[in-house]
């Protein structure tokens, strides 16, 4: 698409919408928003709205006390649970300095740039995604509880499965908003859910995780009930994961994701920290067939990697990261490891599931694994590393 402001004018115009929310992302991929009347638009297309850039976590050390946003039409959507009258709409926006350049520690810049050097390598990546949260019930006061939503279990239906209608509408809503769903089921834990999107383009795929995890705390939050996607939310049952399909083809079409795997594999341990930020991420590794080891397998059980062929095409799931994890940092590190890979001709090791290096087994580690990797120093701006490992 290449939409224009004009268009965008034309739209708002057609379907009375009153209100824009300006979208952006802190340094841990957080939905941040300032909403502005359609008077406004103009201005943020040419100057950019202003926002108070050192009030942004991972913006702490900025040189610049205002940054601004500038929208990019193409991500035009509206949010469908607002009013049908005085519709609400949003645009994701780029953050730029006031001197008219990209914020190099905007998150989704970092992605744009790694986009490009994929492309001037002749490589095409995408990625799919399966990513779980779990629902739980709010007290009378409309605070959150550790209360499962429903005691079912893996693909469980209706009666036991109470989640089944609220998966349907984030689904529909989601739909909506020019995303593409391409399954839903209830998972493993009591109160567990899982969706499912297809292969996108590297921008379009983080979008996408952002728009799904607003959408899914707004629909929870009309059922009485709170979305928590954190990576351990109950001890003793499933974590959250967020396994990530990955698809990687050269200029010719030839498949080279196993390139790319290898790839991400040796440059994992170093990149840890960005795909599993919080203290709970290490406790969800290496359980309940959460990974821990590097390694790669064919089974389906606790691999790293889940790598199969499947008519004549391979699938390749990554299965470390948890969704409290910034999908735009997660995936430029994904392009770049892969690009690495790609590059080198890089092979998987032998397939083993029981020997081999281990993921980092806490924060502490990952972010000292983190610090010292020139690999990370090469791709993430020095702001974006502090931030990640302060301890």
């Amino acid at each position: 698409m290449n939409t224009t402001f004009e268009d965008v004018m034309k739209y708002i115009e057609e379907e009375d919408a009153k209100f824009i929310r300006m979208a952006f992302r802190d340094a841990y991929g957080v939905q941040k928003n300032i909403s502005v009347m359609p008077g406004e638009l103009k201005k943020a297309f040419e100057d950019g709205i202003p926002i108070e850039a050192r009030e942004i976590a991972g913006f702490g050390d900025c040189p610049y006390a205002t940054l601004y946003l500038k929208p990019e039409a193409d991500t035009l959507s509206v949010l469908p649970w607002r009013p049908d009258s005085g519709k609400v709409l949003r645009m994701f926006c780029d953050v730029y300095t006031p001197e008219g350049t990209v914020y190099a520690s905007d998150t989704r810049t970092i992605l744009k740039d790694a986009v490009a050097r994929a492309k001037a390598a002749g490589i095409e990546f995408r990625f799919g995604t399966e990513t779980e949260f779990y629902l739980f019930c709010n007290d009378a006061e409309g605070k959150p509880t550790k209360e499962p939503y429903d005691q079912a279990g893996y693909m469980d239906i209706a009666p036991l499965d109470k989640c089944e209608n609220l998966r349907r509408e984030i689904t529909l809503s989601i739909e909506k908003m020019g995303l593409t769903p391409e399954r839903s089921h209830h998972e493993r834990g009591p109160g567990q859910n899982e969706i499912d999107f297809h292969y996108a383009r590297p921008l379009k795929a983080a979008d996408q995780m952002t728009t799904f995890k607003m959408t899914v705390r707004t629909i929870a939050a009309r059922y009485g009930l709170t979305a928590d996607f954190s990576p351990m939310p109950l001890e003793g049952k499933p974590g959250n994961g967020y396994h990530i399909n990955i698809y990687a083809v050269d200029k010719d079409g030839n498949d080279v994701v196993r390139y790319a795997a290898a790839g991400i594999i040796e440059k994992i341990r170093d990149i840890t920290i960005f795909l599993n930020p919080t203290d709970s991420s290490y406790a969800r590794l290496g359980n309940n067939s959460a990974p821990d080891k590097v390694n790669w397998g064919s089974r389906g059980e606790s691999e790293l990697f889940f790598i199969e062929t499947f008519k004549d095409k391979t699938k390749v799931e990554l299965r470390s990261p948890d969704a409290g994890s910034n999908p735009y940092l997660v995936y430029a590190l994904l392009i770049n490891a892969g690009l690495y890979g790609i590059e080198n001709k890089l092979e998987l090791p032998e397939q083993n599931d029981e020997v081999g290096a281990f993921l980092p087994d806490s924060k502490k580690e990952a972010a000292k694994l983190a610090r010292a990797s020139e690999f990370v120093k090469q791709y993430v701006p020095e702001e974006i590393i502090k931030e990640y490992t302060k301890l």
